[in-house]
């Protein structure tokens, strides 16, 4: 479970939400989408382009040019010693780059989607098509929610104690703006609100899902919105990764001269623990992230 703290406008937060979708089409995965703001299908028409490795290089303006060996040799007449190691390539080359990148400026083609499933949760039409339900305290749209992940894990073959019919794949549950009002939670808008645990039951419930089911899930959640602390602290522990992104936009740092080349930083609250049982913790705790004309990047 990768849990995204929204930066101020979410602006970022939606780019990374995407990527991780976009990765997902990608790799060949199957997808579900759940929004309470804007519809899923547009989210999925908005996807960034994967970019081919020597597209990739040449964005980052990595192509070296091309040296000649004669001139190589000539140049290398002080130092010949050197001349007969083999010529070693200071850009990483595309056997060292892990996963895919993607171009900001462009969409996916229709064409990629159609090697992958996909599933879509609005909850606008999905609070149509029933009565409102209150299950174990818990607010309707997320009961609604969990319902359907439930039904597309154990419907699509993705359970895990259950042994699977057809060839092994992943589930990529991609959640937008949860805990927010337009899911009809009362966290952002109140210091004491009526359903308090409504979403930490919610994740409860999620994770042990995910535990037993090939899927991986990223929700954003607004959470500069989130007055009272005691629920971010437990939303943290639920969580497996827990990252917040911190925009520039509108906040004295945007004047600060050492942030002159990024848009905002990225803050590493949780990285899960794997057979262990102290957090681990990284040696560089700084990252900020900096969107240039096609590329998102974190440094």
């Amino acid at each position: 479970l990768i849990f995204t703290e929204e930066d101020k406008y979410g602006l970022y937060s939606n780019l990374l939400f995407k990527y991780f979708l976009a990765e997902g089409v990608v790799c060949g995965h199957d997808l579900f989408v759940a929004s309470a703001k804007e519809h899923p299908d547009n989210i999925l028409k908005e996807l960034p382009a994967p970019l081919l490795d020597e597209a990739y290089r040449n964005e980052l303006g990595e192509e070296a040019p091309a040296v000649k060996s004669e001139d190589f040799q000539d140049s290398m007449k002080i130092a010949w010693r050197y001349q007969n190691l083999p010529k070693m390539e200071a850009s990483p080359t595309s056997s060292t780059k892990f996963g895919h990148y993607y171009d900001v400026s462009k969409t996916m083609s229709p064409e990629l989607f159609q090697s992958i499933k996909w599933h879509s949760f609005y909850l606008p039409e999905e609070l149509s098509l029933q009565l409102e339900m209150k299950t174990c305290n818990m607010n309707s749209a997320y009961a609604k929610l969990l319902q359907s992940i439930q039904k597309i894990i154990y419907q699509e073959g993705f359970d895990g104690s259950d042994p699977q019919k057809k060839q092994k794949n992943i589930l990529r549950i991609g959640i937008q703006s949860l805990g927010s009002v337009l899911w009809g939670d009362d966290i952002c808008s109140s210091d004491t609100p009526e359903d308090i645990h409504s979403l930490t039951k919610f994740l409860y419930i999620l994770r042990g899902l995910l535990r037993k089911s090939l899927s991986a899930c990223i929700i954003t959640v607004p959470a500069h919105l989130i007055q009272n602390k005691a629920i971010m602290e437990r939303v943290t522990n639920l969580s497996d990764t827990v990252v917040g992104l911190e925009s520039f936009i509108g906040s004295e740092r945007e004047t600060n001269p050492l942030y002159k080349d990024y848009h905002g930083l990225v803050h590493v609250h949780q990285i899960p623990r794997l057979n262990s049982l102290i957090c681990d913790v990284s040696d560089t705790k700084d990252l900020a992230f900096r969107l240039k004309r096609k590329l998102f990047t974190i440094e």
